[in-house]
C-alpha cells in the first residue's frame, strides 16, 4: 500500500528550479526543465545535510537504456557504489542491453547485494514514485505502491562481485543520484528524518 510522502516532517529538497543545496559533480550532466532535474553523468549530491535514518520520495522517469543511481549515506566523494552505505539502481528493467544483468543489479535492487523484486516499472517515458527507508542497515524500497526491496545489509555475505563494500557500515552520510548515461529525471523529492 502507498505511503503518504507528505504532511507533517516531510521537507521538499528540490524545488524544481534550481540546484540550490545540490552540488553536482559534472555540472553540464544536469539540467533543470519542467520542474525537474536530469541527471545524466557524474553525481548530484544534496549537500545542505547528513542523513542517519530517513525516509526519501521521488519521482523519476527513465529514458529507454536508462542508467542511474540512488547514494545513501554517501561520504561526498568515492564511487558510491562502494564508499557509501549503498547505491539502490534506478534502471530501465526492460533494455535489451541489460537482459544478461546480475538480479542484484536491475531496478531497485542494493547495488551488488539484493535483488529488487520486478515486473512494477511504469512504461519508459513516464513518471514513478518511490519511497526507499533506511533505518539502521535496513532498507525497504516502494515502487509506484508496491513493496520492491526489504533487507538488511548487514546480513549480506555474497557480493556480486566479491569486494566488500567498505561504506557499508556507515552510519550517516549524503544522499544524491548518480547518473550512468541518458538523463534520467528527477521531480518532487522530498525527505523526512
Amino acid at each position: 500500500m502507498a505511503e503518504a510522502t507528505s504532511g507533517k516532517g516531510w521537507q521538499r529538497i528540490f524545488d524544481g528550479k534550481s540546484l540550490g543545496d545540490w552540488q553536482a559533480s559534472v555540472p553540464k550532466g544536469c539540467e533543470i526543465s519542467d520542474d525537474a532535474v536530469y541527471v545524466s553523468k557524474g553525481q548530484l549530491i544534496y549537500r545542505k545535510q547528513k542523513y542517519a535514518d530517513f525516509k526519501l520520495a521521488f519521482e523519476f522517469k527513465l529514458p529507454p537504456g536508462g542508467n542511474n543511481g540512488l547514494l545513501l549515506r554517501y561520504p561526498g566523494k568515492g564511487d558510491g557504489a562502494y564508499v557509501g552505505m549503498c547505491e539502490l539502481q534506478i534502471l530501465d528493467n526492460s533494455a535489451d542491453q541489460y537482459k544478461g544483468l546480475d538480479p542484484r543489479q536491475f531496478h531497485g535492487s542494493a547495488y551488488g547485494m539484493i535483488p529488487a523484486h520486478r515486473g512494477y516499472l511504469r512504461p519508459v517515458g513516464e513518471w514513478n514514485h518511490q519511497v526507499v527507508t533506511v533505518k539502521g542497515s535496513r532498507i525497504q524500497v516502494e515502487l509506484n505502491g508496491v513493496p520492491i526491496l526489504d533487507g538488511d545489509l548487514g546480513k549480506v555475505k555474497d557480493f556480486m562481485d566479491k569486494k566488500q563494500r567498505p561504506g557499508l557500515n556507515v552510519s550517516d552520510g549524503y544522499i544524491g543520484f548518480a547518473g550512468h548515461g541518458a538523463a534520467v529525471g528527477f521531480r518532487n523529492i522530498r525527505i523526512r528524518d
